[in-house]
């Protein structure tokens, strides 16, 4: 995602999983055909699993120098962190390998997958510099997403609505201007999005009549809960989210 080596180079807008349709049906076999057990034992013994793919040697050099950036849990790198390494590194670091392992960490969906969480890039002092755009955490939601579906027979797409909501719901922008920055080619996604802003606006709309019901009541908070079926902790953070809201309108 960042100037460099932007992770939307791997989203391609190819249409999202469609997890309503059936699985194709298996043929059926032939009646007078038997099986061969040892057939079977001899094929599985053709085909080993596959073995893991090493990492990448310079990925793992970064590591060690930077753990912060490219340890267990990378953090969304700076724009310009390219040059930034090969700076500060010269004695260790080569233009080209290291061109190519940044490529390779910045598609990884484990790199794509704290993008999509939204937090800030980082420098290589592991502070945080600038905020990552709507856009690329909603494209880094839905590469995750693609990838996730199709190892899964569960239907993501309402995890992922919830996400874009969530997604929206920090970006500051309103509905016209998250959809524009956000449009896909892909209209499963524009679709998927709309849906998610339409679900947002219900959620705060909820949350803002919640609120003026306990600001008109003059109730304890407890009492409030209570009297509307919710757990104390749920109606902490449904008023203090309709709270921001309401202070964030211009």
């Amino acid at each position: 995602m960042m100037a460099d080596f932007p992770t939307n180079d791997v989203m391609t807008d190819s249409p999202l999983p469609n997890t309503d349709s059936a699985p194709p049906a298996r043929p059926a076999r032939h009646a007078g055909r038997r099986r061969n057990p040892q057939a079977g034992q001899a094929t599985r013994q053709v085909h080993p699993a596959p073995q893991r793919q090493q990492p990448h040697p310079v990925l793992e050099q970064l590591a060690q120098l930077y753990p912060a950036l490219f340890g267990e849990t990378p953090r969304p790198l700076k724009r310009g962190i390219f040059q930034d390494l090969l700076d500060a590194r010269p004695d260790l670091l080569e233009s080209e390998s290291l061109k190519a392992a940044l490529a390779l960490h910045t598609r990884s969906t484990r790199y794509l997958s704290v993008v999509a969480s939204g937090q800030q890039r980082h420098d290589l002092a592991g502070q945080p510099v600038e905020a990552l755009t709507p856009e690329q955490v909603h494209h880094a939601l839905i590469e995750v997403f693609r990838r996730r579906q199709n190892r899964s027979p569960e239907d993501l797409r309402p995890k992922l609505r919830q996400r874009i909501a969530q997604a929206f719901e920090a970006s500051g922008l309103g509905q016209e201007a998250y959809a524009a920055a956000t449009r896909s080619r892909d209209e499963s996604v524009n679709e998927l999005t709309r849906e998610a802003l339409a679900e947002a606006s219900s959620r705060a709309a909820r949350d803002e009549a919640l609120l003026r019901a306990f600001e008109a009541g003059g109730q304890p908070i407890e009492s409030f809960a209570a009297a509307y079926g919710m757990g104390l902790p749920d109606t902490q953070r449904t008023l203090q989210r309709a709270r921001v809201r309401r202070n964030a309108r211009p």
